[in-house]
Parts: structure tokens; C-alpha cells; sequence
């Protein structure tokens, strides 16, 4: 409600809350009385010539139950906030729970959070308990883009190979997390043109080995030497300080068919990971990172899984 310059807002909340309530209570007691009119055990309604409707009171233990629900209602609105700005006799907030959860969170694995933050992340990536953890964090955290198996999906990367679009050092993965990574491929369609565009994505398709068009290729190769070599190298090979991925490998991340290669270059692409320093911190992404690093290397994995 602070978001309001106004108290009548607050106000108004407040009142439909309480009239709808008082509403309901004065339905209840009318329908729980007996109506009058004509024959006093109906209410005039036939349907099928013969099925009439009575004019029977609610049932009681209905009305009391029904009684039993607005009088909760009504406490829990004292209690809890529910009335526009009032904030309830509790002064329960959303945010204050979530608050005391990460202090009563912070005091339990707070400690064991420092203990692994004074170990380096190679080290920590051969260490069951850390990878425990960290596998933790990662489920929570990263499965959402990256899936459960860390094998990502289209426009998200496989985080179990050894391609990284900015590199697979322990540093620059923690970097990577801590502060999030913004790769940009601009659009060449306006430059290309459509016959330019299909040329260059089928020497894109030459470089690891896809079937493609020889004469396209050919063509194609002058459009890459001009627009693309200063992100992607001379080699395609790429480059990690900018995000480039190789594309000389047979690793894709939106799929290595000519439309969608075609897509790609025509009109770019916009790749964001997100930071997760602030709400984080240093020693979760700490350990998170030891558990992205271990992914990609299997010996890290097997030394954890003999010392189970």
C-alpha cells in the first residue's frame, strides 16, 4: 500500500473487504429464515409440472459452520494484514518471514559456507561434501535454464562439455555467476540481404563439416572475412572475452540447421545470464561454481564418487 500517494485507497480496500463480509452475514440470516408467502412450505417454483422447490430454512449445521467461517474471517484480518494499510496485531510481513528465514538460514550454514570459501574451487570440485551442496544450489538456482542434467537446451549451454562461450577456468566460471554475462550477436540481415544471409550461413555450415551448398560457401566465405571474423577469429574458432562461440566444433546452442542458422544471422541474438552475487553472495557462488566446474571434467567426478 505504499505505493499509494493516497489513504483512500487504503481506505476503500478496507471497506469492500469488511461490507463483503457483512454482506454474507446478512444473506446468511435472511436465507436462514423461514419466508411466508402463500403456501408457507414453497416457494411457488414448479419445474416439470410437479417439482416443486420448499421453502425449507438452510440447514443448521450449515449456518453455524457458515457462522464459524466469517468469524475467522474476521480474526485473521485482525491478526494478518488484509485491511489495506493496516498491518494486523501480528505486523506479519511476507518480507520480515522471508528475512527471519535467511538469518535463522545464515546462523545453520553460515559456518560451513566460510569453510569451503577458504578452499580453492579445484579443489573443492573433488570434495563429495561440497558437490553436495553444490549440486543443492544448482537445483535451486540454475535447473530452470540449465535443466536438471546441466546439459541446458536450445539457447541455454551444456555446462557438462569443455565449450564454454566465455571460458571454463574456475575464476572466470564464478566470475561468470557472480556477476551474469551478456553475449550479443547483432543483425547482418539488413547488410547481407536474404542471397548474402544463405550464403554465409552455409559457409557457417562448411566450417564444421554440414552438408551445404559449395558455390554458397564459397560466397559466403568473403561475407564472414568482412562481418564476422572480428568476433569469431579468422579460424572461427571464436572468442571467449566477447562470448564467440567456435563454430568450427560440432557444438551448437539454437541448433545447426540452415533456417536456424539463417534466423541467427539475420536478425541476432541476445544471450543473458543473470547475476547471482546479491542475493547469493560470495561464498554460495563459491561452491556453486566448484560444482559447475566439476561437470565438465570426469575425473573430478570420479575421485568424488570413490570416496563415497
Amino acid at each position: 500500500m505504499s505505493d499509494f500517494t493516497s489513504g483512500f485507497w487504503s481506505y476503500y480496500i478496507a471497506a469492500l473487504t469488511l461490507g463483503g463480509i457483512a454482506f454474507c452475514a446478512f444473506i446468511l440470516v435472511r436465507m436462514s429464515k423461514r419466508r411466508v408467502s402463500g403456501d408457507p412450505d414453497k416457494t411457488g417454483h414448479v419445474w416439470d409440472e410437479d417439482l416443486d422447490e420448499y421453502n425449507n430454512p438452510l440447514p443448521r449445521w450449515w449456518v453455524w459452520l457458515f457462522w464459524i467461517t466469517i468469524a475467522f474471517g474476521l480474526g485473521y484480518l485482525w491478526i494478518y494484514p488484509g485491511l489495506g494499510s493496516w498491518g494486523g496485531a501480528s505486523h506479519w510481513s511476507s518480507r520480515g518471514q522471508y528475512e527471519q528465514e535467511v538469518k535463522a538460514a545464515e546462523a545453520e550454514y553460515g559456518p560451513l559456507y566460510q569453510k569451503f570459501a577458504a578452499v580453492d574451487i579445484a579443489t573443492l570440485a573433488g570434495d563429495p561434501q561440497a558437490r553436495a551442496v553444490g549440486h543443492r544450489l544448482f537445483l535451486t538456482y540454475c535447473t530452470q535454464c540449465h535443466a536438471s542434467d546441466a546439459r541446458g537446451g536450445k539457447g541455454f549451454p551444456n555446462l557438462t562439455d569443455d565449450d564454454w562461450l566465455f571460458g571454463g577456468s574456475p575464476e572466470t566460471i564464478q566470475t561468470t555467476i557472480m556477476e551474469g554475462r551478456n553475449g550479443v550477436m547483432p543483425p547482418f540481415g539488413p547488410a547481407l540481404g536474404p542471397e548474402g544471409v544463405l550464403d554465409t550461413a552455409n559457409y557457417v555450415r562448411s566450417l564444421s563439416g554440414l552438408p551445404h551448398d559449395a558455390a554458397r560457401a564459397e560466397r559466403g566465405k568473403k561475407n564472414f572475412a568482412t562481418y564476422c571474423v572480428a568476433c569469431h577469429g579468422a579460424d572461427a574458432k571464436g572468442n571467449q572475452a566477447v562470448g564467440a562461440p567456435n563454430l568450427t566444433d560440432q557444438i551448437w546452442l539454437f541448433g545447426p540447421s540452415e533456417a536456424t542458422i539463417v534466423e541467427t544471422i539475420t536478425n541476432g541474438r541476445n544471450i543473458v545470464m543473470p547475476a547471482h552475487k546479491d542475493f547469493l553472495g560470495e561464498a554460495r557462488v563459491h561452491l556453486l561454481a566448484a560444482y559447475v566446474y566439476g561437470l565438465s571434467h570426469p575425473e573430478l567426478q570420479r575421485r568424488v564418487a570413490e570416496a563415497k
